[in-house]
């Protein structure tokens, strides 16, 4: 039988904790640094130890910007990696008690020796696609800076003398004016390059056909799915963005209401809410259905939260058949 080498990873901003393991139980420990250089040594010391770099498995928590050195060696080598989610492997450990970088290396190597052969393995994104994810943090950036900058101000018309109230506004006009200008340039840059890449042109477009559904929820909702390919169905996608509901029931005695879970996207599930909240306001379909249900007495949330599975469902559909959403659609007979 072939020997798996697997290191976990616990990476940090300055340095790399690794934790080799061959059996779950027994780790070779280790420390470098995170940068390319001391990647590239480490992994030459490892081809010099074990048969083959076939055999490496590498398993890192998923943080962001600060894995990517190591992501990016690792593909160029032709390396097996996968980037699993902080709070999956800290929910496949049961209960722990301390913590530091070395014992989180032990454990997500724990985790990727236990799970070896269920790892889904790290692939680079297309550069238009992480191009776009950029322009949407820099926008999303942007956005929450001019809400602390325009809010408070607003919530504070009552409080406060016209005059101090003035004072502000002037204070902040040059920056909100700036910050505005910036959000704008931003959304043409989207624009542009979804434009620009005709995968992305024809998965936006497609999306956006969907009553309801604009440019950040289509572009959020793309780069999440992996360009629908990594979660390629409707329902999965649901889950993954905390708007299906789960059962919440126990022998005879528990019989909870069925509930989303909490464990989502939230950015996503925002975005859907808000979304859904425009379809029901201006999609004629969609605002009768609302009405319809809650004159039957259903909550209003769970209608909003149906309204966002509907969403989800149609924008699938669109990109499964290749067509721009119809509202009154005809099924081809056999």
């Amino acid at each position: 039988m072939e020997t798996n080498y697997i290191p976990g990873i616990d990476i940090s901003k300055m340095k790399l904790d690794a934790a080799l393991t061959i059996d779950g139980k027994n780790y070779d420990e280790f420390q470098i640094e995170n940068n390319v250089a001391a990647i590239k040594k480490c992994l030459d010391e490892l081809k010099a130890r074990i048969s083959s770099l076939t055999n490496l498995i590498i398993c890192i928590e998923h943080t962001g910007i600060y894995g990517l050195p190591l992501l990016d060696v690792a593909v160029k080598k032709g390396l097996r990696i996968c980037a699993e989610p902080a709070k999956q492997i800290k929910l496949s450990q049961g209960m722990v008690r301390g913590k530091n970088d070395a014992a989180d290396a032990r454990r997500i190597a724990a985790y990727a020796f236990k799970n070896r052969e269920n790892l889904s393995f790290w692939a680079p994104q297309r550069e238009c696609i992480q191009t776009l994810k950029a322009l949407l943090t820099t926008r999303d950036r942007l956005v929450k800076v001019k809400i602390q900058l325009e809010v408070p101000i607003a919530e504070a018309g009552e409080f406060i003398s016209p005059a101090i109230r003035k004072e502000m506004k002037k204070n902040t006009r040059a920056a909100v004016g700036g910050i505005k200008k910036d959000i704008k340039r931003t959304e043409q840059a989207i624009r542009a390059l979804v434009k620009k890449d005709t995968r992305l042109s024809l998965q936006y477009n497609l999306a956006t056909s969907v009553p309801g559904v604009g440019m950040m929820v289509a572009c959020n909702i793309i780069i999440a799915s992996g360009e629908f390919k990594r979660i390629a169905e409707p329902k999965k996608f649901a889950c993954y963005a905390g708007v299906a509901p789960f059962e919440h029931s126990s022998g005879t005695s528990v019989r909870g209401k069925t509930r989303v879970s909490k464990m989502a996207n939230m950015n996503i599930k925002k975005l859907l809410h808000l979304a859904a909240m425009t379809a029901i306001r201006y999609n004629e379909e969609l605002r009768e259905y609302y009405q319809r249900k809650v004159l039957l007495g259903k909550n209003k949330m769970l209608v909003i939260n149906a309204v966002r599975n509907k969403l989800i469902s149609r924008i699938y559909a669109c990109i499964t058949h290749q067509r721009k959403y119809q509202n009154n659609y005809q099924y081809a007979l056999a």
